[in-house]
C-alpha cells in the first residue's frame, strides 16, 4: 500500500531529540530505507511520511525533525513547529529516548510538551541491545510516562512488541479500509506561475486567493470535488524554489509541505509559465516528482499571452529536451484565465491515474520483454551478458516490474532505459513513472533503477 493510498489510516507521530534512533526505527517499521540515517545530531529536519503494516492493519507513520534547543541549530524553530504540527495531526506519539544515555534534560521537556498534547503516548527506549541500554531502562520512569518499550531499531530487537503496543492505541483499519479511492492531484510550480488561478479554474470558484505577489500560497489547501463522477482532490501548493535558494522560516516550511503534498498525490501537475518556460527551478520540481515515482503532467500555463501561436511546435520540441529525463510526461497548453485545456488537463490527470493502476499479464510482460531482447541483445560487460529468466509485476501506483536476472550488475543505463521504453510502447504507460527492479535469483534483496 502506498502513501497516497492510505489517507484514511491514523497516523503515529515518532518524537524525540537528535540522534536516538527515531529515522532507523521509522525505516524498520515501514520496511523501507526511506528516512536518512546519520550519526550526526540533526540529521533528520523534514517530517517523513510512511505507512505501517502489521497483524492484518495499517497505520501511518510519520518521523519528524529531533527537538534541541534554539541557540545550538538555527533550524530548531522550525523544526519545533513541524513537530508541533505533526503531534497535532497524528492519532498518537511514540516518544523515542537513548537508552544509552539515560533521560537528559531535553527528554523531560519534550515529556512536558507531549503531555500537553493530550495524545496517546508510549515510551520508547532505544538501543537497548547493548548492557549498558538494557541496564539504564528504570531511569526512564522518571519522565512520568510509563514503562518504556525496549528497542534496538538497528537489529529489530523488540519492535515487533512494539507495533502491538501501537495496535492498542490507535483504531488501526484493515487496508482496504485505508485506502482513499478519490484521485489526489497535487499542483506544483514556481512562484506565481499561476498554480492558484488554475485551482479557480479547475473549480468554477474563487477557492484560493489569487494574487501577483509571489509566494501568496503558503500552505496546501486540499479541495475535493467530482469531475464527471470521479471522485478528486485537488492540492494546491506553495511555489518550491531551488534548494539552494530557499530561505530560512515560512518560505522553507511552504517547501516542505509543498514536497510532502507530492509525496501524498497520483498525479502531478507541474506548472511552467508561458513567459518562463525555460528554467531550473521547473526541471527540479518535475525530477522530483519523476523520482517519487508519480504520474505527471506538464502544464504550460498563461497561454492566452501568445501572440503567435504557430510557435507551438517550436516550444513542445525544447521543452521536450528540457525534461528529457521523463519523456512520458505528457505536455499541455492551459489559460486559468480562459479557461481554455482546462478541461482536458482533467480528463488527461484521470487517465494518467487510471495507467498509474494498470497491471499487465505476466505471459504478456514476458513475450514483450524476450521479444525485445532478441532483437536488440544487451552489451558484453566483463565478459558477460545479461540474462533475463522471467519477468513479474510486482506492484502499481507506480507500476513496478521485477525482472530475475543471472547478475544485476550487467544491466547497463542504456540497456535499462531501452527496456523501460519497451515496455512503455507496448502497454502504454503515457503519464506515469514506472520502476525496474533487478533481482538475481539467488538474493532475497533488490536493486532497483529507475
Amino acid at each position: 500500500m502506498t502513501l497516497e493510498t492510505a489517507e484514511r489510516a491514523p497516523l503515529v507521530a515518532l518524537v524525540g531529540r537528535p540522534n536516538v534512533g527515531k529515522s532507523a526505527l521509522f525505516n524498520r517499521m515501514t520496511r523501507r530505507n526511506r528516512a536518512l540515517v546519520e550519526d550526526l545530531p540533526g540529521t533528520t529536519r523534514d517530517r517523513n511520511y510512511g505507512v505501517v503494516e502489521w497483524s492484518g492493519r495499517v497505520f501511518r507513520l510519520v518521523d519528524t525533525g529531533g527537538l534541541i534547543e534554539s541557540d545550538i541549530d538555527p533550524f530548531s524553530p522550525l523544526v519545533r513547529r513541524g513537530v508541533q504540527q505533526a503531534i497535532e495531526e497524528a492519532d498518537a506519539v511514540l516518544f523515542v529516548v537513548d537508552a544509552t544515555t539515560g533521560p537528559i534534560a531535553a527528554d523531560f521537556e519534550i515529556a512536558d510538551m507531549l503531555r500537553r498534547a493530550k495524545r496517546p503516548i508510549m515510551l520508547v527506549a532505544n538501543k537497548t541491545d547493548t548492557s549498558i541500554g538494557r541496564s539504564g531502562l528504570t531511569e526512564f520512569y522518571s519522565l512520568g510516562l510509563g514503562e518504556p518499550s525496549s528497542v534496538s531499531a538497528i537489529h529489530g530487537q523488540g519492535v515487533g512488541d512494539l507495533l502491538d503496543i501501537v495496535l492498542e492505541h490507535v483504531n488501526a483499519v484493515p487496508p482496504e479500509e485505508a485506502e482513499d479511492p478519490r484521485i489526489r492531484v497535487a499542483i506544483v510550480g514556481r512562484p506565481n506561475v499561476g498554480k492558484s488561478s488554475l485551482v479557480n479554474a479547475v473549480l468554477g470558484e474563487e477557492r484560493v486567493i489569487v494574487s501577483d505577489v509571489a509566494g501568496t500560497t503558503r500552505d496546501p489547501i486540499d479541495t475535493p470535488f467530482e469531475f464527471e463522477g470521479k471522485q478528486m482532490l485537488l492540492v494546491d501548493t506553495a511555489g518550491i524554489r531551488r534548494r539552494g535558494r530557499v530561505e530560512r522560516g515560512v518560505e522553507r516550511h511552504s517547501v516542505q509541505r509543498a514536497e510532502n503534498s507530492i509525496d501524498r498525490a497520483d498525479v502531478v501537475v507541474v506548472v511552467i509559465d508561458y513567459e518562463e518556460t525555460l528554467t531550473a527551478q521547473d526541471t527540479h520540481i518535475a525530477g522530483y516528482a519523476a523520482e517519487a515515482g508519480k504520474g505527471m503532467i506538464l502544464v504550460v500555463n498563461k497561454w492566452d499571452l501568445a501572440e503567435d501561436r504557430s510557435g507551438r511546435a517550436d516550444l513542445t520540441k525544447m521543452l521536450d529536451q528540457r525534461y528529457k529525463f521523463a519523456p512520458w510526461a505528457p505536455l499541455m497548453f492551459t489559460s486559468a484565465l480562459t479557461g481554455e485545456g482546462v478541461q482536458d488537463l482533467l480528463e488527461l490527470c484521470v487517465h494518467v491515474s487510471e495507467v498509474r493502476q494498470r497491471r499487465v499479464q505476466t505471459s504478456e510482460l514476458n513475450r514483450v520483454v524476450h521479444r525485445a531482447m532478441a532483437e536488440h541483445g544487451p552489451p558484453t560487460i566483463r565478459h558477460k551478458k545479461l540474462k533475463v529468466m522471467y519477468v513479474t509485476q510486482a506492484e502499481v501506483a507506480p507500476p513496478t516490474f521485477v525482472f530475475f536476472v543471472n547478475d544485476p550488475e550487467l544491466v547497463h543505463f542504456s540497456y535499462g532505459r531501452f527496456l523501460e521504453n519497451r515496455l512503455r510502447e507496448a502497454f502504454d504507460f503515457t503519464g506515469t513513472a514506472i520502476k525496474l527492479v533487478y533481482r538475481r535469483r539467488s538474493e532475497d534483496r533488490f536493486e532497483e533503477s529507475a
